[in-house]
């Protein structure tokens, strides 16, 4: 086992608590973490704290600690109120910068999948990657999801906008009743 495998098992991932808000908020809004995501910079950390305080029984939400730091987060959220999309979850993912690159995203995503396809009755996972960001889109298409489109000048980062991929992963075996 090498140094960075070392360091990365110290890593406990467990489920995100309202406790863990304000730890996750703070990282989020931080230079290295923010430009993948749809957070904006320089944002108070109570900006966010409501939203991720709150418990959503039908979602999987994941934090990535290391210490009594968190260093990462990543959920499955619900697609909207339409009873007609209950089968389907949008995935976030964000790992502080110098977490990042360490296997913790592929961790967390694999737990989040496991609820998705055993747990959880989900059939259908969404996401969005920046188009300047292959090596988030590399990590996604090894864990099954597929590009469905691309959405010109998306986001706003860093004063240009930029490209995202749909991406979607069905799940591989959906449930059945055994006969």
């Amino acid at each position: 086992m090498d140094a960075r495998q070392a360091v990365t098992s110290e890593i406990t991932i467990r489920a995100a608590e309202p406790a863990d808000a304000a730890g996750i908020s703070a990282f989020m809004g931080r230079v290295g973490t923010v430009e993948g995501t749809l957070q904006v910079p320089d944002m108070p950390v109570a900006s966010r704290l409501e939203f991720l305080q709150r418990v959503e029984p039908r979602e999987c939400r994941l934090v990535a600690v290391a210490g009594d730091e968190v260093v990462g987060s990543a959920g499955l959220h619900i697609a909207g109120l339409s009873l007609r999309r209950a089968h389907v979850r949008g995935l976030g993912i964000a790992i502080a910068p110098e977490w990042q690159g360490r296997g913790i995203g592929r961790r967390m995503i694999a737990r989040l999948l496991d609820w998705a396809d055993n747990w959880g009755g989900v059939l259908r996972i969404e996401l969005h990657v920046h188009a300047d960001n292959p090596r988030a889109k590399q990590l996604y298409e090894s864990m099954g999801f597929v590009d469905e489109g691309c959405h010109k000048g998306y986001a706003l980062k860093g004063g240009e906008y930029v490209d995202s991929f749909s991406m979607a992963r069905l799940h591989p075996r959906p449930p059945a009743i055994a006969r």
